[in-house]
């Protein structure tokens, strides 16, 4: 019989990662790969079901680093190592990362926007030559939601970061929302070969795209990625429609010419 692909199966819970308070990564013993930038459909029996990208994946595993949110998510957040979740997917587009080789790259995060890019710039930060340059602007709400501390670490060793609070102070930490700092990025050097990523809530990534757009960056350059309330994930229920756009299908990573339409 075919594999049905609604049908979630069980896999085992291998670890759980106290990010913050509210954040938690789960690693999930899982043979499936999926492409940077996809998304799964977590559950639970006789509680619910919830999309959530894959922030890290490798031999034999895979990430989601989840938020404590609602019914599902709580419920989640109960579970330890040895349990067991049900999975489905992976689903939709990812990020286009062949677009991306031998060009210098903007990645700009906001929060648990940093999730659904991570395992990609764990990927660079390992095949140190796939992309020209990597630069990474992320910003978090306070110290208390930092997201991958030990990460954050090592890619400031080899990439050109610029991590900021939105309130409060941290040694080596600027203040600020994102979009504060984006006049820093070196965009005269790059010529016409780069790329920029932007992630983060829907009004966050709507006015950095504004802000990139007035520095003279062309829409086709920036890419975002939704995150909607995907329901079924294959495009049959509507939950997650803007206008005739099925999220799950063409997404969740859009180029922004298609995206600009899309933010809320």
């Amino acid at each position: 019989m075919e594999n049905n692909i609604l049908t979630p199966k069980s896999y085992e819970i291998i670890s759980v990662t106290h990010e913050t308070n509210h954040e938690y990564t789960f690693r999930v013993a899982t043979d499936i790969v999926p492409e940077h930038g996809q998304f799964l459909q977590l559950s639970l029996p006789k509680i619910g079901e919830a999309p959530i990208s894959v922030s890290g994946f490798g031999l034999g595993y895979m990430d989601f680093t989840i938020r404590s949110v609602g019914k599902v998510t709580d419920e989640l957040f109960k579970l330890q190592s040895g349990d067991k979740i049900f999975l489905r997917g992976a689903y939709g587009k990812g990020w286009p990362v062949e677009k991306f080789k031998n060009k210098n790259l903007i990645i700009i995060a906001g929060g648990t926007g940093v999730a659904p890019v991570r395992s990609m710039i764990n990927k660079f930060y390992i095949e140190e030559d796939y992309v020209k340059s990597l630069n990474l602007i992320f910003g978090f709400k306070d110290i208390d939601s930092i997201l991958f501390k030990p990460e954050l670490d090592k890619w400031r060793e080899k990439f050109n970061t610029i991590y900021t609070l939105d309130k409060g102070e941290k040694d080596g930490w600027e203040q600020g929302l994102v979009t504060k700092h984006l006049s820093k990025l070196p965009l005269d050097s790059f010529g016409d070969n780069y790329e920029v990523v932007i992630v983060g809530p829907p009004v966050m990534m709507h006015f950095t795209a504004l802000e990139m757009l007035k520095l003279g960056v062309p829409e086709e350059k920036i890419w975002v990625s939704f995150e909607r309330k995907m329901s079924c994930a294959v495009g049959k229920c509507g939950h997650c429609r803007i206008d005739e756009t099925y999220v799950c299908l063409e997404g969740p990573v859009f180029n922004y010419t298609k995206a600009k339409s899309l933010l809320d």
